[in-house]
């Protein structure tokens, strides 16, 4: 039972891994990147590794994701405002 799980999580990483790379929008890249980092948490649960996990949750998925968010907001603000100028 539990080679088809981590058989089907390893499946889950290769395919989130595949599209935070082909996507060409960057904000689909990020939320393919977050889960990816869900998923590989959960993975580190069923190794019986809560604490990785718990940190892989926390940093991987919540604290990237946020400033991966952050800094595409970011660059977006400057090429619209008067011409990539800051201000």
């Amino acid at each position: 039972m539990t080679e088809y799980l981590h058989l089907f999580v390893l499946l889950v990483l290769i395919i989130s891994a595949f599209y935070a790379i082909w996507f060409r929008d960057l904000l689909s890249s990020i939320l393919a990147l977050a889960a990816f980092s869900l998923v590989l948490s959960l993975e580190f649960y069923i190794l019986q590794a809560p604490d990785v996990a718990i940190a892989e949750a926390a940093i991987g998925a919540g604290l990237s994701t946020a400033i991966y968010l952050i800094a595409l907001r970011a660059c977006g603000r400057l090429k619209k405002g008067n011409g990539g100028g800051l201000r």
